[in-house]
């Protein structure tokens, strides 16, 4: 066959490869979002506290001399000094931490920077007298500069890893300022702008983590400024059904708290939050039989799994020897009418022992209370002084043989 007349090469088709249809992958599950700590555990995970006290909740405190209101430009920063702590700084919160404490309360006043406080300058004898008028205090919404700095130091604590406690501090009290009273007619006055307030802070703050915690008011006491048990200041000095008044107004307050907060939603609905006690009063002494009943007399404003009960607990402790016996009596107390009553874990919200020197004193009361503490698995906060003054400014330790104190027996 002459060249090039082969026939042409016609391959064989080939029969399409066959394969088996594979199912479409099944979607990711979304990972679940953990459940928040329980109260308890929260607690007992706290460690040793303290207390960013006379800072964010200085105030002018005196309705009859509202002297920051008026002799100052009402900035931030005007109010966190007032009171001659310097600014809250991140450095102070991270000498905290590096030092073993594992909380820290935030106390915040907030009456002066809600809605429009009008002061009046007064002449009396000669002298200028700024004065609030309460009637006249209108609106609810909190100055946005205040909120912004309120969570610049929450940040501050809760970047260091440790639990912050954010509450409602001087808008309580014996001064003639506060606006949070416990009776019938305080809470029914108060309701409105006290739900309006706790509104505005759980939103800001309802998608922060699980360490950041809520208290609802500080040392909240009756119409007429009783320490100890609620009636104790009145006329006759003690009145059944004011006191029981009382605490049904503190139980009303928790529960307006406890609603307000859940109803933001966010991380809000299972944040672990704090009610007081009438006074944050602790139960403890045995000189009237009254002395309990802010304990007994405390209600739960929902079921206990997130929920803690606060009291404050102060001493001489240059008398520690004679009153170690009724601190024991004190935490037996807690235990039985509210721990174990209630179901919750206690948190002792301020303590100290009288006196800002580190001293031998100090030094062992502290150690002594310490462990108690811990052997409760409960948490407490020191008020203020173990960095005082200028010294929180470098930040050094005012008393550090105190706070080493209390972080070798919190562990």
């Amino acid at each position: 066959m002459a060249a090039g007349c082969q026939p042409m090469y016609t391959p064989t088709p080939q029969e399409p490869q066959k394969t088996t249809p594979q199912p479409e992958p099944e979607p990711e599950p979304e990972p679940e979002e953990e459940p928040f700590e329980s109260a308890a555990d929260a607690v007992l995970h706290m460690g040793a506290g303290w207390n960013l006290g006379n800072t964010l909740d200085s105030n002018s405190g005196n309705a009859e001399h509202m002297w920051i209101e008026a002799w100052s430009s009402r900035k931030p920063a005007d109010y966190e000094k007032a009171w001659g702590q310097p600014q809250a700084t991140r450095a102070l919160m991270h000498m905290f931490k590096e030092a073993g404490f594992g909380a820290i309360r935030v106390p915040v006043t907030w009456y002066p920077h809600m809605g429009t406080l009008n002061v009046s300058i007064v002449n009396v004898d000669g002298e200028q007298h700024p004065v609030w008028d309460k009637s006249t205090w209108t609106g609810t919404e909190v100055d946005p500069a205040w909120m912004a700095r309120v969570k610049e130091v929450v940040d501050y604590v809760l970047d260091e890893g440790m639990y912050c406690i954010l509450n409602v501090h001087h808008d309580t009290g014996d001064a003639s300022t506060a606006w949070l009273v416990a009776s019938e007619a305080g809470f029914n006055t108060a309701k409105t702008r006290y739900q309006a307030l706790w509104q505005q802070i759980a939103s800001t703050f309802k998608d922060y983590g699980p360490q950041l915690l809520f208290e609802s008011y500080n040392e909240m006491l009756d119409q007429y400024g009783s320490w100890c048990f609620a009636s104790f200041a009145a006329p006759g000095n003690y009145d059944e059904a004011s006191a029981q008044a009382s605490y049904k107004a503190i139980n009303d307050y928790a529960r307006c708290f406890t609603e307000t907060v859940r109803a933001t939603g966010g991380n809000n609905a299972e944040r672990n939050l704090i009610v007081n006690t009438y006074g944050a009063c602790n139960g403890g002494g045995s000189w009237s039989s009254h002395l309990n009943d802010p304990l007994k007399q405390m209600a739960l404003p929902e079921a206990p799994d997130h929920i803690a009960v606060q009291v404050h607990s102060y001493w001489d402790a240059g008398k520690f020897a004679q009153q170690k016996a009724d601190i024991d009596k004190m935490f037996n107390d807690l235990d039985t009418h509210l721990a174990g009553r209630l179901g919750v874990p206690v948190i002792i919200g301020e303590w100290g022992g009288g006196t800002g020197e580190d001293s031998d004193a100090n030094v062992q009361f502290a150690s002594y209370f310490a462990r108690k503490v811990r052997d409760k698995g409960w948490a407490a906060l020191w008020w203020m002084g173990l960095s005082d003054g200028a010294d929180r400014a470098v930040p050094v330790w005012t008393m550090p043989r105190t706070q080493d104190a209390i972080v070798r027996n919190s562990l």
